[in-house]
This record gives C-alpha cells, sequence and structure tokens, in this order.
C-alpha cells in the first residue's frame, strides 16, 4: 500500500501501513534495510554495497563507510537489488487476472476450464465416489487451483493481498526467493486442502500463497526487529475470518501460512557463508514435505 511522500528529513522509524520503514530518500518506498553506518532505511536504489551490509549514499559521500565497489548489492536474504521491486508481483497478479477473465469468458464456474485446473480427487456418482483430478495422478491441479478464482470479490480480495504484500517481501527477498516462496506456499495450501478437506468439493483460489505472505512477512518483520503489531493484527482477522466465514477451506490458509513462514525463516536466518545451499535445502525439504502428504493422501484414497 502506498505511503504519502514525507520530506527526507522525517523520523528514520516512521513505519507505512505494512509495517515496513520507507526510504530515507523515498518515503513511499518500504524497505527491510538500513544503512550499516546510519540505521536509515534505504530502497533498492539507494543501497550501496559495503564490507558488511549495505550503505546510503549520505555515509559514502562524507567518507564514514567505504563502498566495496566489486560486490553487488544484495537483498537480507541474499538476492540481487532489483531496479523494479513489484515485477514479479505485477506478473502473478496479471496471471491471476488473466485466468480469471479466461474464466468467465468460457462458462464462469461451470466453465470446462475450471472443471480441468481445479483441485478435486473424487466426484460424486450414483451409489457412491469415483476417483478424479489429483487422486487420479493430476497432481498438477495442486498449482493450477491457486490461480483460478470464480467471484470478483474472491479475486479483488487476493489480489489486494497480493499487491500490498508482495512488493516488500519481493524486495527484501529478491525476485527467485520470493517466486519460490509464492509458489511453495501456494502449493502447502493445496496440499492441506487435499489432505483434510472434503475431496468430492473443489478447491481453488489463490488464498493459500496470500497466507503464505502474510506468514513470510511477519518472519521477516521480527528478523528486521521491526513493531510486528500491525501484521499480528491483519493475520489474527484474517483468521478469525478464515474459520467463521462458511464456505471457505481453511485448510488452504493454515498450510499456506505454515509453509510461508518456515520457508521464509530459512531464508532469512541463512548464514551468509552457506546461504545459497541453506536456501535450496529448505525449498526441496518442503517441495518433498508436500509431495509426501498428498503421496499419502491418495493412498488413502485409492485404498
Amino acid at each position: 500500500m502506498d505511503q504519502v511522500p514525507g520530506s527526507p528529513q522525517e523520523p528514520r522509524d516512521a513505519q507505512g501501513d505494512n509495517g515496513l520503514p520507507g526510504c530515507f530518500r523515498h518515503p513511499d518506498r518500504p524497505t527491510g534495510i538500513r544503512c550499516t553506518r546510519c540505521d536509515k532505511p534505504i530502497c533498492p536504489e539507494c543501497m550501496i554495497s559495503a564490507s558488511v551490509g549495505f550503505q546510503c549514499p549520505d555515509c559514502v559521500r562524507s567518507g564514514s563507510g567505504r563502498a566495496a565497489q566489486t560486490t553487488a548489492p544484495r537483498t537480507i536474504a541474499g538476492g540481487t537489488i532489483a531496479a523494479d521491486p513489484r515485477l514479479i508481483t505485477k506478473i502473478l497478479l496479471g496471471l491471476n487476472v488473466a485466468v480469471f477473465v479466461a474464466v468467465m469468458a468460457t462458462g464462469g464456474a461451470l466453465s470446462p476450464l475450471v472443471n480441468r485446473l481445479d483441485l478435486v480427487g473424487l466426484a460424486a456418482e450414483p451409489g457412491g465416489y469415483h476417483l478424479v483430478g489429483v487422486a487420479e495422478g493430476e497432481w498438477y491441479r495442486l498449482l493450477t487451483a491457486m490461480f483460478l478464482h470464480q467471484q470478483v470479490a474472491h479475486i479483488a480480495f487476493n489480489m489486494l493481498s497480493l499487491w500490498w504484500l508482495g512488493p516488500p517481501l519481493e524486495a527484501a527477498l529478491g525476485r527467485a526467493r520470493f517466486i519460490a516462496l509464492y509458489l511453495l506456499a501456494g502449493l502447502g495450501g493445496s496440499a492441506l486442502s487435499y489432505f483434510l478437506a472434503a475431496q468430492n468439493q473443489p478447491s481453488l483460489g489463490a488464498s493459500g500463497a496470500i497466507f503464505g505472505l502474510l506468514g513470510a512477512t511477519a518472519v521477516l518483520l521480527r528478523r528486521l526487529r521491526y513493531d510486528m503489531k500491525p501484521v499480528l493484527i491483519l493475520l489474527g482477522l484474517n483468521l478469525v475470518f478464515t474459520f467463521l466465514w462458511p464456505n471457505i477451506a481453511w485448510q488452504a490458509h493454515v498450510g499456506g501460512l505454515v509453509v510461508g513462514a518456515a520457508v521464509a525463516f530459512g531464508m532469512v536466518h541463512a548464514p551468509r557463508d552457506r546461504r545459497a545451499l541453506v536456501h535450496v535445502a529448505t525449498c526441496a525439504v518442503t517441495l518433498l514435505a508436500i509431495g509426501a502428504v498428498v503421496w499419502v493422501r491418495t493412498l488413502q484414497l485409492v485404498g
């Protein structure tokens, strides 16, 4: 969510609605990085790599810090600093909207596209059920269901949340790690929904991934020692809404939240000298755990 621009002299710990402070030179840009010399929040454009962490342009110009020109700037998770910290968020938002338009154009909730891509394990028939979808080996539905929405209110809420939570995380983690976080959180939500929900009831939506971003935001704020009250209040309200509102797949929300928080923890707490290894291991173990959950549930249904 955009902030109202202020002067460069505003308090350096001023917090935006998303819990992250604005850059001291660009207050409308939330950031999770601070200058290692003066502790001012700095956005990717203002970051200058130093021997330890990043420094702001003021410290470098004044000679209070020495920039390391041979090292490319990195995010707190070791990702490459991007000129546009919203690019992946925009792409994900565009994919969700494009699929929604395609669904509406081909019949809405009764669209053959929905029937081929939503998350389902059993189908009702006279005298019982028969296996369909994921239970028949169509594991791709765990991914494609993340980009399906049937109602305007549903996609509007999810995309607003994505636009609000995505850019700060994308800037703090880097593009590749942000993509991994989003997809793994969505898959985690799909897996838990497949494992626990009624298997003859289709499930779809990006809510699992969105809850993953909420969990990741909480982990990031704690790592940076920022005020966690705004995100915890938001998370609490969303969980209350999840369990009280009818026809919501709470399993997907909880699964996405747990996976998103776990993956983010591995990303932002990895030792600097083994960062890449820890990140790959975190994502690999998470993916294996998701696969195991789906495999066990499929065996239960087949048996």
